[in-house]
């Protein structure tokens, strides 16, 4: 017998596995089925949520000012958790009554002082604790709700009943019957684990001074070394690694066994960052719910795409939507319409980014820096237990799709490819309106490009000095998360560091150079055309999706193949267009733009319906004058300052 089957069968027969008669959606992945009306967890995921769980206490108690407490209001627990916290040492008749009080965190600044007679007794810790474990999570929903609103780590047991609401709060959730065994035996883990690393600082203790003697003595060493490489190649550059990029039209087909397909898809789990607002647009909600065309949301396309897919091939995609404070609420709302359907979605609620600033330093409301969703999705892997519960799952690849890409897509075709070539890291790219004017070739070159040629924003000018435009949508996978979280080197944060490269200054986190594929061993970039990068940052890009250059077809932006150039047209729209709303109410419906090159549109100007645009077109209004563009008007390389000129 393996010792996974000796651990398997402990869990067993402390019942862990038996659940309630009503298993809630959001905790059915941590569920086996039913049997005579009761959910059956499964034991495998009990397994991995407690070795999360485990983990992260290890982790707090390599520091020994680390402060745990544990709440409990089950009297059959009490002489476990006192046995508990006593070999720990930890125990305190004081704080052993606090844990049947409510209100133990929010009271901690400001504590409630009883009189009786001439004595005082004050409630309520001097300081926060760094982990709280509940283990009768039913019984104590307002410790949990207190430990979220103080951002304090949450190790408990849930039910397979447990409401959403206390649930999305929990950090490690460890799902499992409450029964007096499993909770004998999860305090049994939490007290050896604390011990052991409690025994490994003490070891280490004994060694520190020999050891603080030596890494002084190498670190002067290393000064000196440094200090003369730094002289010998202070005129001397080198590029910040290289990235091989593929066409798309390289990769081979899709097979044409369904079967095949089935197998490819149900690999692949798809991220889509929901954590901008749409106030750039004059939009009070997540940009992710305007309304694109067809009256489609871009998160409509996404969760369209995905129930296509299921549907076609039979398989399962499951989607995790991380909103943010913002954007979360207004979210589940417009979900509700797909609590039917066949797609599993899970949403979840990140912290809320920093906010921009303004010229004078001041804080811009609602306006938010675009995060780094690569670095944000691998810290989540890092530091939950979704990895291990997705691995558990058989899912290999990650799909990460950003919030301002609206035409990204779940392409067969790239993960067959990246299968094939086990391939750790990929990043759709498309190439530059200045390096795509330069080589007509480029859409077909294959070839090893520098991580500081691919810009992660879309330049303003035109320059030579990127050559690609990191699209936001990548592949990531798994099983290479997994070696780089074993083996400790995942770690995103020495990424956010500028480096000096041809004498410019160049920030790191706007090209590819400063996103974490640098970590991983096999890393590619496809080239995919045009129409996979919209963004979705002003009404001229509305004006672009809304137009008959593109058609959604289950779920996915198509381009007009009438259109002959691969890049989208240039649109200038000016401040009277600015919001959606006005928008809206200047265009009677949206003009024809097949053929169009550019279109530059200043001042109080209406359009009709039908009104169909080619080549350059420039529609200016003087000031005080109302430009309206009648139904069904050609306008073809024109310059319009006048009603006369139409």
């Amino acid at each position: 017998m393996t010792l996974h089957s000796i651990i398997i069968q402990k869990l067993l027969t402390t019942n862990a596995h038996i659940g309630r008669r009503v298993a809630a959606h959001h905790l059915k992945i941590y569920t086996y089925g039913m049997r005579n009306q009761v959910s059956i967890i499964d034991s495998d995921k009990t397994l991995i949520c407690l070795r999360n769980a485990a983990s992260f206490i290890s982790h707090l108690a390599h520091d020994k000012n680390a402060r745990f407490m544990f709440v409990n209001t089950n009297p059959l627990f009490d002489e476990i958790v006192e046995q508990m916290t006593k070999k720990m040492g930890i125990y305190s008749p004081r704080d052993n009554i606090m844990w049947r009080m409510g209100g133990f965190l929010t009271n901690s600044y400001s504590p409630k002082k009883f009189r009786s007679r001439n004595k005082k007794v004050c409630f309520g810790p001097i300081q926060p604790p760094d982990c709280v474990v509940v283990l009768d999570t039913e019984r104590k929903s307002s410790v949990i709700l207190e430990s979220d609103r103080l951002q304090v780590p949450i190790v408990a047991l849930v039910d397979s009943n447990m409401p959403w609401e206390i649930y999305k709060k929990i950090a490690y959730p460890v799902p499992a019957n409450d029964s007096v065994q499993f909770v004998y035996l999860f305090c049994n883990i939490i007290t050896k684990t604390f011990l052991l690393e409690k025994k490994k600082l003490k070891a280490l203790k004994g060694h520190s001074r020999k050891e603080e003697q030596d890494l002084s003595n190498k670190e002067l060493s290393k000064e000196i070394q440094e200090s003369v490489q730094s002289k010998n190649k202070s005129n001397i550059s080198s590029p910040i690694g290289e990235v091989l990029v593929v066409p798309y039209q390289n990769l081979a087909p899709t097979s044409d066994d369904i079967a095949e397909i089935k197998n490819l898809l149900d690999k692949i789990v798809v991220v889509k960052f929901n954590d901008t607002l749409g106030t750039a647009v004059g939009f009070n909600g997540p940009k992710s719910l305007i309304g694109i065309r067809d009256g489609l949301t871009s998160l409509d396309l996404i969760v369209n795409q995905i129930q296509s897919l299921n549907l076609t091939y039979g398989c399962h995609i499951p989607l995790v939507l991380m909103n943010t404070i913002r954007t979360h609420d207004d979210s589940l709302k417009a979900l509700e319409k797909y609590s039917m359907s066949n797609v599993d979605i899970l949403p979840l609620s990140q912290g809320q980014h920093p906010q921009k600033k303004s010229s004078d330093g001041q804080s811009i409301a609602d306006e938010l820096y675009p995060s780094d969703h690569a670095a944000a999705f691998l810290s989540l892997m890092k530091s939950s237990g979704t990895l291990d519960l997705l691995l558990s799952q058989g899912k290999e690849y990650v799909h990460v799709v950003s919030s301002d890409n609206v035409a990204a897509a779940v392409d067969p075709r790239i993960m067959s490819h990246l299968s094939q070539n086990n391939i750790e890291y990929c990043v759709e790219v498309t190439p530059t309106s200045s390096y795509l004017s330069k080589s007509k070739m480029v859409n077909q070159r294959q070839g090893m490009f520098e991580l500081a040629e691919i810009t992660r924003t879309v330049p303003k000018d035109s320059t030579e000095k990127f050559k690609f435009i990191d699209t936001r949508s990548l592949w990531v996978n798994l099983k290479a998360i997994r070696r780089l979280v074993d083996t400790d080197a995942l770690k995103i944060e020495n990424l956010s560091i500028s480096k000096e490269m041809e004498g410019d200054q160049i920030v790191l986190q706007e090209t590819a150079a400063g996103s974490p594929m640098q970590l991983f061993d096999k890393v590619i970039g496809i080239n995919v055309p045009q129409f996979r990068a919209v963004q979705l940052n002003a009404t001229s890009d509305l004006l672009l999706l809304q137009s008959d250059l593109y058609y959604t077809s289950e779920g996915v932006l198509v381009r007009n193949t009438a259109q002959a150039s691969p890049a989208n047209p240039c649109i200038e729209l000016g401040p009277e267009f600015e919001k959606v709303s006005d928008f809206q109410h200047r265009f009677k419906s949206i003009p024809s733009i097949v053929g169009l090159d550019s279109l530059k549109v200043v001042g109080d100007v209406w359009f009709g319906a039908g009104v169909i645009l080619k080549g350059r077109v420039s529609i200016v209004a003087k000031p005080g004058t109302k430009l309206e563009i009648p139904d069904g008007a050609v306008l073809e390389n024109k310059d319009i300052n006048d009603p006369s000129d139409i």
